[in-house]
């Protein structure tokens, strides 16, 4: 990792280290063209316009985006499959989605333009990684309707590196080919990068080529990220993106952008606002709201994504001028009131993983058997004495959240590994048998 730190990599300097006035006027005229676009296909976000007294994307500018409603996920659900597209169905080239309600995705249409558009920015995030023309990128996120696979692929394409596909699973496979091809950049869900470092300590394997990792699709802490770099020995990034707005690549994390994630804000506006729809100051933590200003398939002026972050300028005197944003802190459908209290599950992992004894599996159950009094209950594998470790993160979690958890120490093994997709941290347990064993 020597050396990586000093390097400023920029795929698109022109669009990654204009001046900030000058993107903002590129940001007025494709907003003024989104709004345009929209009120051409009709549908529910021309009626919403409307009803806000546009009637051109010249009555709209960046300073009164407050005014507009804004879209939310229940929206597409309610208009399943197609209802928010904005072009002809033969404009659509491709069509990406992640889970919905009552076994119904929620569908995303892709022209080529913004298959373009995403490659575009995912080859800016791989390249503020430090990766290059000569990388190899060893992409084990799951390819199919969830975009993380995919994005990344085109990224990596985009940017001229070689790309191995090996999406999620097979993990000895993983393995042997981190071994035998040496790439240089993993690419996958931080849970999947401590199953692979942890398969890779197992079979004796010295992952020595790689350098860095660009891990998303999942909340992830500064204790998670310090598990991932002592295990892989690599410069460990964050990625966001959501499948509504584009996929991986909305925001990504560079070398040097000092924990945060840049923000690809030529293509993606970004606001953060408060329960009551109101813009928070910088450093305030928010609900993340994107406008999509140059996406043609399905663009969406205000999507309320749920995920809670906070916005901060560009580091000062770097090369790049993008806004950038927290890691995601929780989302607004996570949060668990517990006996009156606000918890993110990010919180109990930051308790957890501070403690060196405690593995990087863990489960947390939310218990509301007993309407009346719901309980916390924290699943974790460690080493030393059980007693010990409970009783110590117990106060640990007690002075971070203001509860009495319920701390249970498990035998390796017992938290269910992500061998592929997303790591399953939350339960919600109402009623029945206990959802996993330990608990009992």
């Amino acid at each position: 990792m020597t050396g990586l730190d000093s390097v400023v990599p920029m795929v698109d300097a022109a669009a990654e280290g204009v001046g900030v006035e000058e993107r903002r006027g590129v940001q007025e005229r494709r907003l003024r063209g989104l709004v345009d676009r929209l009120l051409g296909a009709g549908g529910v976000q021309a009626e919403r316009l409307r009803d806000c007294g546009v009637s051109s994307g010249r009555d709209v500018g960046l300073g009164s985006l407050g005014r507009l409603a804004t879209v939310r996920k229940r929206d597409l659900w309610e208009h399943y499959p197609y209802g928010l597209r904005a072009v002809d169905a033969g404009e659509v080239v491709c069509v990406h989605g992640s889970s919905g309600t009552g076994g119904r995705p929620t569908l995303v249409p892709y022209t080529a333009r913004d298959l373009d558009i995403w490659g575009e920015v995912m080859a800016r995030a791989l390249g503020g990684a430090g990766a290059t023309r000569s990388s190899v990128v060893h992409n084990a996120y799951g390819y199919g309707l969830f975009t993380g696979g995919l994005g990344v692929h085109h990224g990596a394409v985009r940017l001229g590196a070689t790309v191995v596909p090996v999406s999620g699973g097979m993990t000895e496979r993983q393995v042997r080919l981190v071994q035998d091809l040496r790439p240089d950049v993993l690419t996958c869900t931080p849970s999947f990068a401590v199953h692979l470092g942890e398969a890779m300590v197992a079979a004796g394997v010295e992952p020595t080529s790689l350098r860095v990792g660009v891990f998303g699709a999942e909340p992830w802490t500064e204790g998670m990220r310090g598990r991932i770099e002592a295990l892989l020995g690599i410069r460990a990034l964050d990625v966001y993106g959501l499948s509504e707005v584009i996929g991986p690549g909305v925001a990504a994390e560079s070398l040097d952008s000092e924990g945060m994630l840049n923000v690809a804000e030529d293509h993606f506006y970004v606001e953060c606002l408060d329960a009551d729809g109101n813009q928070v100051p910088d450093g305030t933590p928010g609900e993340l709201v994107f406008t999509t200003l140059t996406k043609t398939g399905m663009p969406l002026l205000r999507y309320r994504s749920g995920d809670v972050a906070t916005l901060a300028g560009p580091v000062p005197g770097a090369a790049r001028t993008l806004r950038r944003m927290s890691k995601v802190l929780g989302r607004t459908d996570d949060m668990l009131v517990v006996r009156g209290v606000n918890v993110f599950p990010a919180e109990i992992e930051a308790v957890l993983l501070a403690d060196g004894r405690v593995g990087s599996h863990y489960l947390v159950v939310e218990d509301r058997r007993v309407a009346a009094r719901p309980e916390l209950r924290v699943l974790v594998e460690a080493s030393g004495g059980a007693d010990s470790v409970g009783a110590a993160l117990v106060v640990a979690l007690r002075e971070r959240l203001g509860l009495t958890c319920d701390v249970r120490v498990v035998a390796a093994g017992t938290v269910p590994r992500a061998e592929t997709g997303k790591a399953r941290r939350l339960v919600r347990w109402a009623s029945g048998p206990a959802p996993v064993a330990g608990l009992d």
